[in-house]
């Protein structure tokens, strides 16, 4: 389960459905369930094992099973540039977060408007504030070390989420344009392919099960020794993809119902879920639960990310964690609250982190793990 909560949050919910629609729907889909497939579950696998063999950090891992090999420390760099690549998710990861958060109180206050912004989140300044406090939670939540209680909260909370998540599905698909949704995601159009498509699914499927980041790298390291790790590569596999189209089969009914843009970006998943429960009953509680339970997901998706970056600096730097963590949590933060007034940063950083820097992680502990890493790993 804590495999699974690690790869399982806005990647899918959020990430997922806005690429698809941006690049084709279904040309899009059948790359990214290929790479899954044929590249992430044999990347996945080589990532946990290295982390379990190792027991340290992402760079730890990386740099000390190259110096037992004989080969250069400088291997540690692989564990770095995946580090790397998490933190600058959670620059973004802190403003759309603050605005699931925005629309979950927004359902419980009876906010959702059709066609409009809730009022809680309508002006740069206010999503600002939400993102700052998405940002305090995370950084108090891991200065005190609450993170275990929150982590525990969140195996509860998690089934509920997946349970929900379904249900929203079966009412889109119900109450929506299914025909339409099933057609645009899963009926192939070989047409649509082009390399900036092939790029895009590439780089989600890395970004969804984060695989390149170094999270599964940490992960590793907390693994029993005994544990299957093909087993648990390909539940974790699994249950990502499953859950990224559920969103995408749950999300693109209403798209089409109410002749949205599928390509209108970021956005996707707040223009389409406020208007799905507008029109059930008692829908702004359940829009309200169904985000907030999604913010939860975010949080602890979110301490992870910045415990994994903190315990890099303090472990290379020799810095107390403190240290670490305030300034990650500052820098993440003042990197976010530009991008909430200039959004085409974030769309730069999440190009940067998901398309381009994760999937070079990958392919450098794919390599790392076959030519470097010991066989009895």
């Amino acid at each position: 389960m804590v495999g699974i909560g690690a790869s399982v949050g806005l990647g899918n919910l959020w990430r997922f459905p806005f690429q698809a629609g941006e690049n084709g729907g279904s040309a899009f889909v059948l790359v990214y369930l290929l790479c899954i497939i044929g590249i992430v579950y044999p990347v996945l696998i080589g990532e946990l094992a290295v982390g379990r063999h190792m027991g340290l950090s992402a760079v730890g891992s990386t740099k000390e099973m190259a110096r037992a090999a004989g080969r250069s420390p400088w291997w540690g760099l692989v564990g770095g540039i995946g580090a790397f690549a998490t933190y600058m998710v959670l620059c973004i990861y802190g403003v759309i977060s603050g605005r699931v958060l925005a629309f979950a109180v927004a359902g419980f206050s009876g906010g959702y408007v059709e066609g409009a912004m809730p009022a809680i989140y309508a002006t740069p300044v206010r999503a600002f504030l939400w993102q700052t406090l998405f940002m305090a939670i995370t950084v108090a939540i891991v200065l005190r070390g609450l993170h275990k209680g929150i982590e525990g909260f969140s195996r509860v909370t998690m089934p509920a989420f997946f349970v929900m998540l379904t249900l929203l599905c079966v009412y889109s698909l119900s109450n929506g344009s299914a025909g339409a949704a099933i057609e645009y995601l899963l009926s192939p159009r070989f047409e649509e392919l082009s390399p900036e498509v092939i790029l895009a699914a590439f780089g989600q499927a890395f970004f969804s099960v984060v695989v390149g980041g170094a999270a599964m790298l940490t992960f590793g390291a907390f693994m029993d020794k005994k544990a299957n790790i093909a087993n648990d590569g390909l539940v974790i596999t699994t249950s990502d993809t499953i859950v990224a189209m559920v969103a995408g089969l749950m999300i693109f009914p209403i798209v089409f119902q109410f002749n949205l843009d599928p390509a209108m970006g970021m956005g996707l998943i707040f223009s389409t879920m406020p208007l799905s429960f507008l029109q059930m009953p008692s829908g702004s509680l359940v829009g309200g639960l169904f985000f907030s339970l999604a913010a939860l997901g975010a949080l602890t998706s979110s301490i992870a990310m910045l415990m994994l970056a903190a315990v890099v600096v303090e472990e290379q730097l020799q810095v107390k964690r403190k240290t670490a963590v305030l300034s990650l949590g500052a820098i993440a933060w003042i990197i976010g609250a530009v991008s909430v007034f200039f959004p085409h940063i974030n769309e730069e950083i999440d190009f940067f982190s998901g398309q381009v820097m994760m999937p070079i992680g990958g392919i450098l502990i794919a390599v790392f793990a076959g030519w470097v890493a010991p066989r009895e790993i």
